[in-house]
């Protein structure tokens, strides 16, 4: 296996593995490897079915079902993240980790790409370990203790949904989702401290009003997506990106108006955020 870093933030290109194959426990380990070290990793040319993508998530994790939209048929894991020719809103267009509302959001996430437009649709990512090594020490002591409230509802995503609901809803009605994390997070696997914020979902800072967490969430948002602290990844057709939510946030470009983009997705089960 290769391994091709795309920035110097976080990210990596692998080539090499046939994930239409059965992924071996030593291929499992080294994708893991890697997945840890870079945050997001890249594999191209992978044309696989439902079946097979759903067998490469079980070498990494347990796949879980999506809260709001049903999966494909056949396969409740799988949900199809697309945004059609006559739709304006894209799926989860703005900065966030993934489901960070549930009490136990997922630790990573996969990717695969079935339709790409003839330009645009790129995704960028964010490593959330740099972030937070970024903040001055002052800084740092503030927001150790501290915990976000992340609800479903909230506006800046809510709305990136509402046509996937409109066709691909599951039949019972919209619930919504509250859950308080730490803002500063620790990952259970390499022990790294990251922000764990975002402004798709974190509404405000438990035992802080609205007014004291404002302008402190607005400044951790801003920091967080800083141009140092990113990658951004061009698709192509058949392409896995799998990345780890519990230290990389995600933000799909929208700029392919007119244009069919059908991915597969698939979340991997995590535990409480400590």
């Amino acid at each position: 296996m290769n391994t091709q870093r795309i920035a110097g933030a976080l990210g990596a290109r692998l080539t090499g593995p046939d994930l239409t194959q059965p992924i071996s426990a030593d291929l499992a380990a080294q994708l893991r490897a890697a997945w840890l070290e870079h945050g997001v990793i890249f594999l191209a040319n992978q044309p696989l079915s439902p079946k097979q993508f759903l067998a490469f998530a079980h070498a990494f994790g347990t796949p879980v079902e999506y809260p709001f939209v049903k999966g494909i048929e056949g396969f409740p894991e799988i949900i199809e993240i697309k945004k059609l020719e006559n739709e304006r809103v894209n799926f989860g267009g703005v900065w966030h980790s993934d489901t960070t509302y549930l009490e136990v959001p997922p630790m990573g996430t996969m990717l695969l790409s079935k339709q790409i437009p003839p330009y645009g649709g790129d995704t960028m990512f964010a490593n959330q370990v740099a972030a937070y090594e970024a903040l001055s020490p002052t800084m740092k002591r503030l927001l150790e203790g501290l915990k976000g409230i992340s609800n479903s509802a909230k506006a800046d995503v809510s709305k990136t949904r509402e046509d996937r609901l409109r066709t691909d809803g599951k039949h019972e009605a919209p619930k919504d989702y509250v859950a308080h994390h730490p803002v500063v997070r620790t990952h259970p696997e390499t022990g790294a401290k990251s922000l764990y914020v975002n402004i798709a979902h974190t509404v405000g800072i438990e035992g802080l009003t609205d007014a004291e967490s404002a302008p402190l969430l607005q400044f951790l948002f801003d920091h967080q997506v800083k141009p140092e602290f990113t990658c951004r990844w061009t698709w192509s057709p058949d392409c896995i990106a799998l990345w780890d939510n519990r230290c990389v946030m995600h933000n799909p470009v929208n700029d392919y108006h007119g244009y069919r983009r059908v991915m597969q997705r698939i979340t991997l089960a995590g535990t409480r955020p400590v």
